[in-house]
């Protein structure tokens, strides 16, 4: 049979444009269709009314699905079913090859080969459950594919015009103080998902859920993704944020709202990964939601970079500090809100926001599988460069170099993961305590006297965990060198008398200089504590009637293990299980001259 008037070949020209352009904007249903017709008439409902309708496609060939697409409105005068090819058999093939095609429906026109749909053809429609509609003569197939063609345009005008509207929304939240989080809002309000910001560490910084599909007041949530663990997550994000070039990760999980789950990269200028988006829903989105998604990735990716590579805030924040230092102690309450707004973008925060100081210590230089695995921090680097990666990892804009290497004001509270990966660089890191805008310099200052500390341990330190004593400040390193050449020559005794005098010095330091105390505490005779006293006096050449001396001598002590005194210890070791070994250090007793025994007591 030859293709005629009324009859498509292939897929090609004017048809198949406008097919490629309902699958491209919106699309109309094949219920919104038949709504538009009511003179046509419903043989057989497939209970398909709320699918799409990709086109209307008149056919007269005995077997025109190899030139149809899924989802068409397949129409027809009854050609194929006119002599033997209106038997039972022939008929029921012909459907069967239809609803294998996925035809949306079957329209059967009623002239001039039929006055009536035949029996046979409503049978097989009723078996193979096909939608089957019963064109009067009086409507011709062109007409039907006119106002197809009206309701698509219609509905792509909708679309447009909802993208705009869309569009306007996003830009509005971008404008807004806290805008990677309203971006998201108006994400998940326009488009049925679930969302997760991810920065380049692959810590959470936002979310946001839809409650339905284009519900209002769907917005940002406070709590865990709805149905999917964080845990679950992980190889998504890891593929995401390891990847490069423009690329969409997909996943899929058995919860809620995440049969569907694609991730985005956020990617800087020269591709580096500063992030990911990661959406999940339940049902394939259509292409204008796709579009909205597309739109609220670029804008995410030119905050992201906009917060990595710079912005106004830090700038406006120096001035003002510079200009009028004053504002910080004693200004306005108006001037003070403002540095703490500029602060907050500066570092990705809010006003009320806890801070913390970091300072950083290279102690060694990374290794060469470090370095690459790094990314940009390679050998030659630039000074600038360097700030870059230090601003991304920690999410900053407040970082300076220094002449010990650098600091940072960071909102991030700098778990083990993080932790480990600036260490891995050849960095030690001292972590402030939560402070909060006002008392900045003073946290930066206490941070300063614990980098002495990371020095000569080459080990971070958290200011949280530090024993604020003069022990625990001190650290072990040091205290073990205070030790060493302090007590030396008692060290340098056979065992059992260093062991013994040792245990004299600090039983009698632990007594206030008491005779009477340390001869009870250690089962010796006052007279014989006075003399290891005098002996140990007499070794060290230092006058321990001296507040000073004692002193020194008592936190020396702290870094002497008891089980082997020969050995530096840990901080505390030393007076387990020593008597008087909790008492506070000795105040001088009364004083004599340099050189003599320490007065009696």
């Amino acid at each position: 049979m030859h293709c005629g008037p009324r009859v498509r070949c292939g897929g090609t020209g004017a048809a198949g444009v406008a097919a490629e352009d309902s699958e491209r904007f919106g699309f109309v249903t094949l219920a919104q269709f038949l709504r538009q017709l009511p003179a046509l008439g419903v043989m057989h409902d497939g209970g398909n009314g709320d699918e799409r309708l990709r086109w209307v496609e008149p056919s007269e060939l005995d077997d025109p699905t190899p030139y149809l697409l899924d989802g068409e409105f397949l129409l027809t005068a009854g050609l194929p079913f006119v002599g033997d090819g209106g038997s039972e058999a022939t008929v029921d093939a012909y459907v069967r090859r239809l609803v294998e095609a996925r035809v949306g429906a079957l329209g059967f026109g009623l002239e001039p080969y039929f006055e009536a749909v035949p029996a046979a053809v409503v049978r097989a429609c009723r078996e193979h459950n096909l939608t089957l509609v019963s064109i009067p003569g009086s409507i011709p197939f062109a007409a039907l594919g006119l106002e197809f063609s009206r309701l698509l345009e219609s509905d792509n005008a909708k679309t447009f015009r909802q993208l705009a509207d869309t569009n306007r929304q996003l830009m509005r939240a971008v404008l807004s103080a806290r805008p990677e989080h309203e971006l998201l809002a108006a994400l998940v309000q326009r488009v049925p998902v679930w969302a997760v910001l991810v920065g380049a560490d692959g810590r959470v910084r936002a979310r946001g859920s839809a409650a339905s599909p284009g519900a209002p007041g769907a917005g940002t949530a406070a709590g865990a993704v709805p149905g999917v663990d964080a845990a679950a997550l992980q190889p998504l994000l890891a593929r995401l944020l390891s990847g490069s070039g423009p690329r969409v990760e997909t996943d899929s999980f058995d919860a809620d709202g995440s049969a569907l789950v694609f991730g985005y990269p956020l990617r800087s200028t020269r591709d580096a990964n500063l992030g990911g988006l990661v959406l999940g829903t339940d049902a394939p989105l259509t292409p204008a939601q796709n579009s909205v998604v597309s739109t609220a990735v670029g804008l995410l990716e030119l905050l992201v970079r906009q917060r990595t590579s710079g912005s106004l805030a830090p700038s406006q924040l120096a001035t003002a500090l510079l200009l009028h230092p004053e504002s910080v102690a004693s200004g306005t309450a108006r001037q003070v809100n403002g540095l703490k707004d500029l602060l907050a973008q500066s570092v990705s925060s809010t006003r009320s926001g806890q801070l913390r100081v970091i300072q950083g210590v290279r102690v060694d230089a990374a290794t060469g599988s470090d370095r690459a695995a790094a990314g940009p921090r390679r050998a030659g680097d630039g000074p600038v460069r360097e700030l870059l990666e230090w601003r991304r990892l920690f999410d900053t804009k407040l970082v300076e170099h220094t002449d010990y290497g650098f600091a940072a004001i960071t909102r991030l509270k700098i778990d083990d993961t993080l932790l480990a990966e600036v260490e891995r660089l050849g960095w030690r890191l001292v972590i402030g305590s939560d402070t909060e805008f006002a008392s900045l310099a003073d946290a930066y200052q206490l941070a300063s006297s614990l980098r002495n500390r990371v020095l000569t341990s080459r080990r971070s330190v958290r200011a949280e965990d530090i024993t604020w004593s003069v022990a625990g400040l001190l650290g072990s390193e040091a205290g073990t060198m205070l030790a060493d050449r302090l007590l030396a020559p008692l060290l340098a005794l056979e065992p059992e008398r260093r062991d013994t005098l040792l245990g004299i010095l600090r039983a009698w330091l632990g007594a206030n200089g008491s005779w009477d105390a340390t001869a009870k505490a250690s089962g010796l005779h006052r007279n014989s504590v006075r003399r290891q006293v005098g002996v140990v006096a007499e070794l060290l050449g230092m006058d321990l009637n001296q507040a000073q001396a004692r002193a020194e001598l008592w936190i020396a002590l702290q870094y002497i293990t008891r089980d082997d005194q020969g050995g530096p210890g840990t901080p505390g070791a030393a007076a387990a299980g020593l008597p008087g070994a909790g008492a506070a250090v000795a105040s001088p007793a009364v004083a004599a001259p340099a050189g003599q025994m320490p007065q009696e007591r």
